[in-house]
This record gives C-alpha cells, sequence and structure tokens, in this order.
C-alpha cells in the first residue's frame, strides 16, 4: 500500500493551476487577433477543446497497447513484461482539467454570436466527458475549484464522487439543451461537421452510458438513474443509425497511433485467448479484422481464413513462457492493418452500437420499456456494419463481413438466449469485443461494474500487490500532490480509502 507521503512522480493539479494563471494571459496575448472574427476565435478554440479529449491521449503506440493490456485483450511478448498485462497500474493525471480555461475562452469568444449555444454545448459536453473519466478512475477529485488558478486558488478541495457525477450528468443536460437551441458551429473536427442536431444526440448517448456505469446506485446527487435514463430515450434525442459516430477519422495528418510502428514492440503484440476464443464461439469474423492467423497453425496446414488457425494467449501465464510461445509462432498477433496503415480505423468515441447495447441492458434492468432482443441486435449489427464499412476488407484474410454475413449473424452462441443473465452477458461480452483497440479503459470500467467477461487471473505471476487474486479497481492519485496540495489530498484518501491510495481500494459509485 501506498502511504500519501511516500511518492512524488508527476505535477500535481497545484502546479497545473500556476501553469493555468499564466498560461491564460500569454494564450490571450499570443493569439487573439483584434482583426479576427469572434466566431473564429471561438471555432479556433472549439478545435482545441474537441481534440483535447478525442484524440487519443497516450504518448505512443505502446501506450495503446498498454491500454488494451489492461482488460485484457492482448499480451506483450517484448521489452519485458508489461505492468498491465500483469495487473499492475499507477498513477493518474489530473492534466486533462487544463483544458477548462480554453473552454472559458471559447465560450467568451463566442457570446453574442449565432453560435453561442452551440459552443456553450461543446464546453458543457467537454467538461463532463473530462471529469467523468477523472472520476470513474480515481475516485473523489477536484471540481468545483479545479481551474482557478486565475483566482488565486491553487491547493484546491476534493469534491466527491457524488458531487462530482451529479455536476456531470447536469452538463451533460445542459449540453443537451444548448444543443437543442444550436446553430451549425466551425471547428468542429468531428465527423459531424458542427451539425448541433448530431452533437445533441451524441451527447445524451454518452449520458446514458454515464448512467449505466454508475448503475449500482439508485440515486445520485438527487438524481434517480432510472429516472433520467427513462427522460432521455422518452425525449428522442438518441443516436440512431444515421448519426454514425462521435469521434475522429485517422488520416496523414492524425494517424492512428500504431501506424508505421512496426518494430520489435508492436509486431510482438499477441491477441488473448479470452478475445479469440469469445470471437471463435460466436462465429465472429472481427477475429479476422483485429488478428493475424498463428504461424505455426499455417504451417500444419491450416489456412488464413480458418478460425482453428487463430490461437490467444493466456496474458496471465509467465512472461517467459510466452516470449517463448511467441518465438514459436503458436498465438495470432495484432492485424498488420493497424501497423501498415495511416487511417485503418476510426475512433470511435461515442457510437450507435455502443447506444444499442445500453438500451438492451436498461430494458433487462426495467430501466425503461422495450424489446432486450431488438436493442441486442440491433447493436450488434451496427457494430459490424462500422467494421465492414470503415476497414479495409483486404486485410480480414478472405473472409470479409458482409451484408449478407451480418443478416445471418445470429445464430448458435450469437443467438439471444432466453434468461436474463444470460442475455445479460451476451450484451456485455458484445460491448467488450466492441472496445477492441477503441476506448479500452470502458471494457475495464464494465469489468469492475459485471466482474464479465471474466478476467484471468494467475497469483504466481500478478504484480498486484496487495491482492494477488485480484483485478485492480483505481488509479491512485497524481503523486505530486502529495507536495503541493497534501492536506485537500489527506482529506479525500481518509473519507474514501482508510488513508491509503492504493490501486485495489473501492470507490463510491461500485459500494
Amino acid at each position: 500500500m501506498k502511504r500519501i507521503n511516500k511518492y512524488i512522480r508527476y505535477t500535481g493539479l497545484a502546479v497545473l493551476s500556476v501553469l493555468i494563471l499564466f498560461g491564460c494571459n500569454n494564450f490571450e496575448d499570443i493569439n487573439t487577433n483584434p482583426d479576427d472574427t469572434t466566431s473564429v476565435s471561438a471555432s479556433l478554440l472549439a478545435t482545441n477543446v474537441i481534440l483535447h479529449y478525442t484524440k487519443f491521449a497516450g504518448r505512443d503506440g505502446k501506450s495503446l497497447i498498454a491500454d488494451n493490456a489492461l482488460p485484457k485483450y492482448v499480451g506483450y511478448a517484448n521489452e519485458g513484461q508489461m505492468d498491465q498485462q500483469y495487473n499492475k497500474i499507477g498513477s493518474g493525471y489530473f492534466d486533462a482539467m487544463t483544458i477548462l480555461p480554453n473552454i472559458q475562452k471559447m465560450i467568451e469568444y463566442a457570446g453574442g454570436s449565432v453560435m453561442e449555444d452551440s459552443y456553450r454545448g461543446v464546453g458543457a459536453f467537454a467538461k463532463a466527458y473530462t471529469f467523468y473519466t477523472l472520476t470513474v478512475k480515481m475516485g473523489d477529485i477536484p471540481y468545483s475549484e479545479a481551474g482557478l488558478g486565475a483566482e488565486g486558488v491553487y491547493k484546491v478541495k476534493y469534491d466527491t464522487q457524488e458531487q462530482v457525477l451529479k455536476s456531470v450528468l447536469d452538463e451533460l443536460q445542459a449540453a443537451d439543451q444548448y444543443f437543442a437551441k444550436g446553430r451549425t458551429f466551425d471547428g468542429d473536427p468531428t465527423p459531424y461537421k458542427g451539425d448541433p442536431v448530431k452533437w445533441r444526440k451524441a451527447v445524451n448517448a454518452f449520458a446514458l452510458k454515464v448512467l449505466m456505469t454508475v448503475s449500482k446506485k439508485e440515486t445520485i446527487g438527487g438524481i434517480n438513474l432510472k429516472t433520467r435514463f427513462a427522460e432521455i430515450v422518452s425525449a428522442g434525442n438518441i443516436m440512431d443509425a444515421s448519426t454514425g459516430y462521435y469521434g475522429l477519422m485517422y488520416s496523414s495528418k492524425n494517424r492512428h497511433p500504431l501506424s508505421g510502428t512496426n518494430d520489435l514492440f508492436t509486431s510482438r503484440t499477441i491477441l488473448s485467448s479470452l478475445l479469440v476464443n469469445q470471437l471463435k464461439s460466436l462465429n465472429d469474423r472481427r477475429l479476422f479484422y483485429y488478428g493475424e492467423p498463428a504461424g505455426a497453425k499455417i504451417a500444419a496446414g491450416k489456412t488464413p481464413s480458418d478460425p482453428d488457425a487463430y490461437e490467444g494467449v493466456d496474458v496471465e501465464i509467465e512472461y517467459a513462457v510466452m516470449n517463448t510461445g511467441h518465438s514459436n509462432n503458436l498465438y495470432s498477433l495484432l492485424n498488420k492493418r493497424y501497423l501498415q496503415q495511416e487511417a485503418c480505423e476510426p475512433l470511435r468515441v461515442v457510437s450507435f452500437a455502443e447506444q444499442q447495447l445500453i438500451l438492451a441492458e436498461a430494458v433487462l434492468k426495467g430501466w425503461i420499456s422495450g424489446d432486450a432482443k431488438a436493442y441486442y441486435e440491433s447493436g450488434v449489427k451496427a457494430a459490424l456494419t462500422d467494421v465492414m464499412t470503415q476497414t479495409t476488407a483486404s486485410y480480414a484474410h478472405e473472409m470479409p463481413i458482409t451484408a449478407g454475413y451480418i443478416a445471418g449473424y445470429f445464430t448458435g452462441e450469437a443467438a439471444f438466449k432466453t434468461t436474463a443473465s444470460e442475455q445479460l452477458k451476451q450484451i456485455w461480452i458484445q460491448r467488450y469485443i466492441l472496445q477492441f483497440m477503441q476506448d479500452a479503459e470502458t471494457s475495464f470500467f464494465e469489468y469492475r461494474r459485471n466482474k464479465y467477461p471474466e478476467f484471468p487471473i494467475n497469483p504466481a505471476t500478478s504484480l498486484n500487490e496487495n491482492n494477488k487474486n485480484g483485478i485492480p479497481m483505481r488509479w491512485l492519485y497524481p503523486a505530486a500532490e502529495t507536495n503541493y496540495n497534501r492536506e485537500n489530498l489527506e482529506e479525500a484518501l481518509n473519507r474514501q480509502y482508510d488513508g491509503y491510495d492504493e490501486i485495489n481500494k473501492i470507490m463510491w459509485i461500485l459500494k
């Protein structure tokens, strides 16, 4: 366990506040052109704000692999064992909060323009997305005093997770109303191109995701989760098949993080047996888009179009054993399209497919009325269609996803089961498959909520120091908070985690 006086690793929130204080003045001096129009200034800031939370946040391709190792999508066979694969995670970051001054400036510059409501909607959504992600990673976090460095607030208090999530839901509700009145706005790098109708639907789809993520609770800050969920659905302003995805298209200017990284690291990324076996059991052709056939299977006479040519690794076996297996070509590696294409697939932050699967679960929980089977099939069809239309079929080893294949998908294990418990597992596994090389952290959050799919755990190889038989439950707080914001950090730790900052502690939403 880590007591708060032991570690100093990263820049804390107080340091960020100081940077924000002086950075704002600099930013305004450098970037405000008196000859620019108000809308242009707002549009430039909108681009910056949107990219801040939609672009891949890791430093490099290795960070993306690490993100996928924690929820057991992949194993890693080079440079020594990867912490995340073996159940060890470190500190989170508060850096995302540095976007707050830009949000405020964007809204100020948009004031009085016909696009003001849309920019306010962008700001509300950006704030909600940022703080939701931080709180579900760590627990209580600064919220009400975050970004107040310009007002002299450097040592910020930690709001409770319930207070933060109440504010997140309020921001999403506000964003919905802003976009309801909004006009098409400039500076949007997503496929929506500033369309307030599509933005509104994505905002509400994300609100449904937030509500389902915290579904262990009945109320948050006086908000009844079931009632709020039903109100959003009944209002009708949620995604439909024509809304597409909310996210970013990779390109030569914004290349996929793994593009061009066919080095010793990325070329030795192995698919997990958990993922491969689930795809095989469903006769799911995403198997052929996600991985390469195992070399030993091909040498033994299997063809690349045969599911039996694909073999995943138990990601909890000893690293040396896995590395030897890789050297002997026993396992399926990551599909080459990820390494060779600049735009192998878009980054989908919010999708129609995930929304439909969430709606299917909501029906089973009694949150809304409807046909769970119809929602389930709609979500899976949308996910398969996304792969069919947004990836290159030539990398699918002669097993492309086609309209005919999608129409016949729901047979065998993919057919909707007869009991609610089995149906929930089907929905959860489809959400798991959906997030491969996308928002892998969502799959980690879902595991914490549902304990499904069952992650392999080997106490003999686990790096989870204090719980060899368990998966970590949270990231640590930024270690520099120990130096710069100790009093508020201690208060938060005492309130939640018995005074210890430790990865196995259980946050409020999971109790």
